[in-house]
């Protein structure tokens, strides 16, 4: 049965794994839609500098401040998002190990079922007759 108890708490280890594997996904989801939020911002900032209206270009030492810093800001996403992806991966391995030895604790506590089982037939086979478990029949 303590055998059993590994495969079982390795089963919620990956389920857990599982989990911390999706929240990392989630954070990635989001790292990437802000960063696509700057990134038309952005381009929006761009063709306000690059207008001929002439209210665009009271205003175009401001639209560069503001361009400067969407590109800090895209540049600290880009990093954030390196970062997330990194973890997204080492976290996936994570869970998949944790996969593999629990199939392997459930193969090795099958093994030890099957064993138990052929002792089992075995004993029966080979018992002597003085034994409770013939007397029975």
């Amino acid at each position: 049965m303590a055998g059993n108890a590994k495969s079982d708490k390795l089963k919620r280890l990956v389920a857990v794994q599982r989990h911390v594997e999706r929240m990392a996904e989630s954070d990635l989801a989001a790292t990437t839609r802000q960063r696509d939020e700057v990134s038309v911002s952005m381009d929006n900032v761009m063709l306000a500098i690059g207008s001929l209206d002439p209210v665009h270009r009271l205003f175009a030492q401001g639209y560069a401040d503001r361009f400067n810093r969407l590109s800090n800001a895209d540049l600290q996403l880009a990093n954030l998002q390196k970062m997330q992806e990194m973890k997204l991966l080492r976290e996936g391995a994570k869970a998949d190990r944790l996969e593999d030895s629990m199939k392997d604790a459930r193969a090795h506590e099958q093994r030890e079922r099957d064993d138990e089982a052929v002792l089992d037939v075995v004993d029966m086979r080979y018992a002597t007759p003085a034994s409770s478990k013939l007397q029975e029949r």
